[in-house]
């Protein structure tokens, strides 16, 4: 069975940092790439940062480029969300998946998600 689990979020006060993990299992971790999503209230998902187990190549969405950071420990299966500089606009619920390459379009499997809250 495939699973992800979010772990790592919580309140934070604006510039703090925090760091996410997501904890994989139930596949070969090394043939996948595993995205951050995220979600605020009222606002459609939006894509983060993906990691490709692969081959560790890794993108960022450019809201984010310069703060958080995306890394992986394969040994664990575990890919780490780095975030700092928090922003009172990264408060939302984070997200895992898993995907063929971090282009592909086929996330099928998702974590529960994580709160990330930025206080001002």
């Amino acid at each position: 069975e495939v699973r992800l689990v979010e772990s790592g979020g919580g309140l934070v006060q604006a510039g703090g940092s925090l760091r996410l993990s997501c904890a994989a299992s139930g596949f070969t971790f090394d043939d996948y790439a595993i995205g951050w999503f995220r979600q605020a209230p009222g606002k459609e998902r939006e894509g983060v940062s993906c990691i490709s187990s692969r081959d560790g190549r890794t993108f960022h969405g450019d809201s984010v480029q310069g703060r958080f950071t995306i890394s992986t420990d394969n040994a664990k299966n575990t890919v780490y969300l780095q975030m700092n500089s928090l922003k009172p606009e990264d408060t939302a619920v984070y997200y895992c998946a898993r995907a063929s390459h971090c282009s592909g379009y086929d996330w099928g499997y998702w974590g529960q998600g994580t709160q990330v809250t930025v206080s001002s």
